[in-house]
């Protein structure tokens, strides 16, 4: 086993360079950039979520005669943004001995080739040194810690419930296969799964967040503005009442595939020779449930566990956190997409990249402890 191991984490390597090699080529040959989005600010065109939200960015102003924008930016400051992006350097002729500026004589800018910066921000990346935001001011460390509350919300306890319904509900419909209770339960969590998570979020809003009908619910956020004030329990409860809404929409969809899968492997489990061997010398039907057939049945399902809790903490749903006015994971990479942010977008495809490859391996030594039979040194 040691070996396997070995091997899969040397893979770790090559396989996250390709990922990042692939990423940085097609970033290559998307038209615009970061010093793009900062003129089309400048001009008064903002950017796509704050046209579609009707506000204006930081700074912009309506376009008039007197306004620097409307006039486009100088070419000094743009030659000052491409050397601090790392899409350009300061290269001075030789026996200069000040400081490089754009502004002496003997120093001009030098674009970079696209090759040079991609080794260059792998080498930074291997470091664990992310950068900083082009436009939020932050590293990039600082934001996927600051919006992983909102993430880890959704992610965890929409998993957490998924699994608590799913493998029971799963276990029933196994031993009540073909029953009046198999066929209704079926027919509803496939009908859930049917509905689209964003229609389903916009009618819990309707209906509970004071649409039309009820407020039992808050609209947006995941705490009250007077949450620091209220007592330990109050923070509790208010941080409940908050996430039911928007974890009910992402939770929506999640019972089909899981609980068919555990229903699926017990089913299959169930009709082994070593199960009917079991109710022959007399045990009982729990006994022979959880005591033979589960271990082997969930398998496939708890041996996923690892790989699916730890991609919680590192996901985001975009359209949830739209809806419901949450700042996640998701709206930073869409943000990060839109506005062209490279540090953001390629500092987390590398963590959260390495991350799940090293979740990888830790799934397929959890299926080993699950069942010891398998062995992935003799597969071959």
């Amino acid at each position: 086993m040691g070996a396997y191991i070995l091997r899969r984490l040397l893979l770790v390597i090559p396989t996250l360079f390709g990922v990042m090699v692939i990423n940085f080529a097609l970033v290559q040959f998307v038209p615009g950039g970061p010093i793009q989005q900062i003129q089309a600010r400048f001009e008064g065109e903002g950017d796509s979520i704050q046209n579609l939200s009707g506000t204006e960015g930081a700074g912009v102003q309506e376009q008039d005669s007197g306004y620097v924008g409307a006039r486009g930016l100088p070419p000094e400051f743009l030659a000052k943004l491409e050397v601090q992006f790392g899409f350009s350097r300061i290269v001075c002729d030789k026996g200069f001995t000040g400081e490089p500026s754009l502004k002496a004589p003997e120093c001009r800018k030098e674009a970079i080739p696209a090759l040079e910066r991609f080794f260059i921000m792998m080498g930074k990346y291997l470091r664990f040194d992310f950068g900083e935001s082009y436009f939020q001011s932050k590293s990039v460390v600082d934001l996927v810690i600051e919006k992983m509350p909102v993430s880890i919300t959704l992610g965890l306890w929409s998993t957490l419930i998924a699994y608590l319904v799913s493998i029971p509900l799963g276990i029933r419909k196994a031993v009540r296969d073909g029953s009046h209770f198999d066929t209704w339960t079926s027919g509803i969590i496939i009908a859930a799964y049917a509905i689209p998570g964003f229609l389903f979020a916009i009618l819990l809003m309707v209906v509970f967040a004071g649409g039309s009908y009820y407020q039992w619910f808050p609209l947006r956020g995941l705490t009250s503005d007077n949450w620091a004030s209220l007592s330990p329990w109050g923070k509790i409860v208010d941080y409940l009442w908050h996430i039911t809404l928007p974890v009910t929409a992402q939770l929506i969809s999640s019972f089909a595939v899981l609980t068919l899968l555990t229903k699926n492997s017990f089913l299959d489990e169930i009709k082994k020779q070593y199960v009917m061997t079991a109710r022959a010398k007399g045990l009982s039907e729990g006994r022979v449930l959880y005591g033979h057939v589960f271990r082997n049945a969930m398998l496939i399902v708890i041996a996923g566990f690892p790989g699916l809790f730890i991609s919680v903490f590192f996901s985001g749903s975009l359209i949830i956190e739209m809806i419901f006015s949450l700042d996640g994971l998701g709206l930073l990479g869409y943000r990060s997409i839109v506005e062209r942010d490279y540090p953001v977008i390629f500092g987390t495809l590398f963590a959260f990249g390495l991350i799940g490859l090293i979740v990888g391996i830790i799934s397929d030594l959890t299926y080993v402890l699950v069942d010891p039979r398998i062995d992935f040194e003799r597969r071959d």
